[in-house]
């Protein structure tokens, strides 16, 4: 069993104690700390359970399947938060997910797997259409704030209404990125398939064919841990969200320090450590697929998502951010663009990744209360 999958199982630990703190009322604190502990081996299960029942129902379905859960720890989180009316911490998870995924997971890629190997390659021609994507989501995200800002006295509906044709929108394209990456150009996207790579957790050796054609996962185990997982998330993000307020103001923390670095940590972790371990074994390609791919995914469908539910839930969620919000992620997408546009990495390009995550950061620390 690797290291990752003994660290998680421990962490299972903090489920039953998250809920008998919340019961036994040990204080909003100790709620947070282990519903957030909580939260992380069970995102890490969502995904492996996803990524074995991809392999059963096929690559088309199963690219589907992945992009539907992908980030259904940080939707299910957000989605509890935009229920109770915690609206600007949702605001702050999504722009976050989008820094923390391109800054800092793409950072620590690049820089572990740049310390191991002298320069890595990925596919350059796969980095600029995400680069394009994401430019197209800073647009998307940006036009609110700038309608909001430059029209005296906009009505609260009409911002609304502005949000949800833009989600629309966004939710089209991000259908069509699914379609482009899975059916036309699938072939940008099989970088190393025809050398059937495989290669086990502990060790950089390659299994073999047969191995490979062997491995047929158990569909009832992995769907009821898929569901399983699912629900746990769904009852320690609520934990989470109840003593959320309470938790972070004693600890002196800001809701938009909160919902921009904390939350997208605790959703994304499983995430982040599937980026660092494949770049560590020099597989850039798949790397960078998981964290611009998990930015794209926050930006084209969960947020648009969230705006559409805000709407049925009669929560006034738009896409009007805080402007040092969308200074921040214009400033990720644009270093994230200029590193990854050459289709090299080292291990200085991923310095420079998490140091500008570490001055976003420390400005959000100290950003005030609005």
């Amino acid at each position: 069993m690797s290291v990752k999958n003994l660290i998680f199982f421990g962490l299972l630990l903090f489920v039953p104690v998250s809920i008998a703190a919340h019961f036994l009322e040990w204080g909003p604190l100790v709620v947070f700390i282990t519903a957030g502990l909580a939260i992380l081996p069970l995102a890490g299960w969502m995904g492996t359970a996803t990524e074995e029942l991809a392999v059963v129902v096929g690559p088309t379905l199963g690219g589907l399947l992945n992009a539907t859960f992908g980030n259904a720890t940080e939707l299910i989180i957000a989605l509890i938060a935009l229920n109770a009316g915690l609206i600007d911490v949702v605001k702050a998870s999504i722009t976050g997910s989008i820094i923390g995924n391109l800054l800092l997971v793409m950072g620590l890629a690049m820089l572990l797997g740049g310390i191991r190997f002298k320069e890595q390659e990925f596919q350059s021609i796969v980095a600029r259409v995400n680069a394009s994507s994401m430019n197209l989501a800073v647009i998307a995200i940006l036009l609110p704030t700038a309608v909001q800002f430059t029209s005296a006295g906009i009505e609260e509906k009409t911002l609304q209404n502005l949000s949800l044709a833009v989600a629309v929108i966004l939710i089209l394209v991000y259908m069509l990125t699914l379609l482009f990456s899975m059916k036309t150009h699938s072939y940008l996207y099989d970088v190393g398939v025809a050398e059937i790579v495989g290669e086990s957790e502990d060790t950089a050796e390659p299994i073999k064919a047969e191995e490979i054609s062997e491995h047929k996962p158990n569909t009832l185990l992995w769907s009821s841990v898929l569901l399983g997982a699912t629900l746990l998330v769904a009852i320690e993000s609520e934990l989470l969200v109840e003593s959320l307020e309470v938790a972070t103001e004693s600890l002196g923390l800001t809701p938009l320090f909160t919902g921009v670095i904390l939350l997208p940590i605790i959703g994304n972790a499983a995430e982040h450590a599937t980026a660092v371990t494949v770049a560590m074994k020099n597989k850039m390609d798949l790397s960078l697929s998981v964290a611009v791919g998990s930015s794209m995914q926050i930006a084209l469908f969960v947020a648009p998502v969230l705006v559409i539910a805000g709407w049925f839930m009669g929560q006034p969620m738009d896409l009007d951010f805080n402007p040092f919000e969308l200074v921040a992620v214009a400033v990720a997408v644009l270093i994230a663009n200029s590193i990854s546009s050459d289709g090299k990495s080292n291990w200085l390009e991923g310095t420079l990744l998490l140091a500008a995550y570490a001055v976003l950061g420390v400005a959000f620390y100290f950003h005030p209360v609005i």
